[in-house]
This record gives structure tokens, C-alpha cells and sequence, in this order.
């Protein structure tokens, strides 16, 4: 039998699936250990398992550790049942707009403080990894996150001003794509202004030398030549020449303010690169069906962790454009 077959399509698939914690499991062991469960720690396969505990330990290893399938994962040391990891996993990758903390607190009975940790996990899994550069036809632009000052009170409108002053900012590339089968794949940064030695850096990174780069008529732009061919439209003029336009991008920031305003409606800065990575996992994987989405994400699940004391901590910034 074709046990694909018998995997989730729908959400009320999965939340019928995975309401079995041995079902749960398997699953996240068989994508994540597809040739059989290896030992986190030294790679081996000569284990003993502890049924009751859905552990395994490694008989090579000194200490003989114990392990799940949570460990070494964005769920380690978590005490919710994978199942509901799961469901959190299908709703934040499938949601177009992202679910609420307070949505996941009311749908799957956990309290609002854990699930906004969940969710902040499953974004960590959904962080693009891939080190190929951009290439082809390429849009780079930039959008300003944050309140507007006709909202705010009298004093903070006061202290921050009007327009972009006080507002977070986020780059991004946008990759063309024509054909039915390839969708236009984005990466978008959280950066520290709009400056020609913040946005170049993060280009010259993340796109291929010789490519087209096309640019609204931000002063930083120019200067790319001659290792792109460099080409831009003034806003103030019109919104494309051609070719020449940054509409995908434009499309990209709608689909995030609508994330962010609609559902978070308030978001820490420091938080905001991982909503980011979030709604490009979203955008880059838009022609896949919920199932495919959701495997992705599982697939992305190890080699990551993040605790709740480095998500908290007021020490904690956004990570650099790579």
C-alpha cells in the first residue's frame, strides 16, 4: 500500500491523522529519519527503544542517551504532544496571512504564551537555508513596517514624526520566473536603513553577477554597473517601463502587510525577520498544495532550536542579510 496515499491533503485530514500521538510520531520519523531513526548524537543505528516514552537510546554512545523525535528539532524539550505540533505546523504554513497565537490558544487548548512560542519555532523552521544565489531578472526594493502616525497618540506621533522615521524596514529580491510550473521565489531582510552600504551588500550576497537587476529610482541603487545590468522606473513617472517594474515585490508587501496588519497587528521589531521568513515561505511555495507546504516545513523542523529566553531577551536583534 502507498502509505503517501495515506497522508493528510486537508486540515481536517491532519487534525484526524495526527490525533493519534504513535501516528504523529511515525510521521515526523519517517521524514526525518528515512532510512531508519539514527542517534542524534553520533549518527548510529544500534539502539534500544523504551515503547511507553516513545524514546530510543543510543547503545554506542557512552551515556546511552535517550531520544525522540523531538529531539534536535524546534520541538526539543517541549511538552505538547507532536500531534498538536503538527496541526500548529499546517495552520501557520497554510494560513495566507499567517494565524494569531490567540487563534491556536482557542483552536488546540494550549495556553496563548505557548502557542505564540509554537508558532515562533515553526517560523524558525520555515526560514529559507538555501545558499544558491538569485539569478535572471531580478527586483529589489524596499518597504517601511510600522503604525501609522495619524493612529498614534499625540505624544509618540511627537516623538517619531511623520513618514518612515521610527518604522522598521525590509528589503527584498524577488527572482522572475515566466512558466506555469516555476513560481517567482523571493528573500526579503530585515535591515538597518535604506542606505547605499546597507541595500548593495545585499544584493552583490544574494545575486548572481551579470543578472538584471531592476530598481525603483532610489538614489541608493545606483552604482551597480557594471556587475549587473542595472535598470530602474520613477514611482513619480509611472510604475513599469516594459519590463522594467518592481510589481512582483509590490505584490509580495501587500501580501505581508496584510499578515501583519489583518493578523499580528502589532509586531515587535525585533521579531519581525521572522515573520518575514515566514510569508516568504508562504510566497515561494504558493503553487504547492497544503499536504506539499506542510511537508517542507517538517522537513525543516531539525537542526533548529530556539528557546524561550533567546526569543525574549531584549538582547535579541535580527540576524544580518546574509
Amino acid at each position: 500500500m502507498d502509505t503517501q496515499a495515506q497522508y493528510p491533503k486537508t486540515l481536517i485530514d491532519a487534525v484526524t491523522f495526527f490525533a493519534n500521538e504513535d501516528t504523529a510520531c511515525q510521521h515526523v520519523s519517517d521524514l526525518r529519519w528515512p532510512e531508519g531513526v539514527a542517534c542524534p548524537t553520533c549518527g548510529g543505528k544500534n539502539l534500544g527503544t523504551i515503547p511507553k516514552r516513545r524514546r530510543w537510546y543510543c547503545k554506542d554512545c557512552p551515556k546511552k542517551p535517550q531520544f525522540s523525535v523531538k529531539t534536535g528539532t524546534v520541538m526539543e524539550d517541549s511538552p505538547i504532544p507532536v500531534g498538536k505540533w503538527l496541526v500548529v505546523m499546517w495552520l501557520e504554513c497554510n494560513a495566507k496571512n499567517s494565524i494569531s497565537s490567540y487563534e491556536i490558544h482557542r483552536a488546540i487548548g494550549v495556553t496563548q504564551k505557548s502557542a505564540w512560542f509554537m508558532l515562533h519555532r515553526v517560523r524558525l523552521a520555515m526560514q529559507d537555508t538555501a545558499d544558491a544565489k538569485l539569478s535572471g531578472t531580478v527586483e529589489a526594493d524596499e518597504t517601511f513596517i510600522g503604525g501609522k502616525a495619524r493612529n498614534m497618540h499625540a505624544g509618540k506621533r511627537k516623538a517619531k514624526g511623520r513618514g518612515a522615521v521610527g518604522k522598521a524596514i525590509v528589503m527584498g529580491l524577488l527572482e522572475r520566473h515566466g512558466g506555469e510550473d516555476e513560481a517567482s521565489k523571493v528573500r526579503a531582510f530585515v535591515v538597518a536603513n535604506t542606505q547605499r552600504g546597507t541595500l548593495q551588500p545585499v544584493i552583490k550576497d544574494n545575486v548572481e553577477a551579470g543578472s538584471n537587476v531592476y530598481t525603483d529610482a532610489l538614489a541608493s541603487y545606483a552604482g551597480l554597473e557594471p556587475e549587473y545590468v542595472h535598470e530602474f522606473v520613477d514611482h513619480a513617472e509611472c510604475y513599469a517601463k516594459g519590463a522594467v517594474h518592481t510589481n512582483g515585490l509590490e505584490n509580495f508587501w501587500s501580501l505581508f502587510k496584510r499578515c501583519i496588519k489583518g493578523t499580528h497587528v502589532s509586531v515587535e521589531p525585533f521579531h519581525l525577520f521572522r515573520y518575514v521568513d515566514a510569508e516568504a515561505f508562504r510566497f515561494n511555495n504558493r503553487k504547492a498544495t497544503d499536504g506539499e507546504r506542510f511537508t517542507e516545513v517538517l522537513k525543516g523542523i531539525a537542526g533548529k532550536r530556539l528557546t524561550y529566553k533567546a526569543l525574549t531577551g531584549e538582547d535579541v536583534v535580527c540576524p544580518p542579510a546574509p
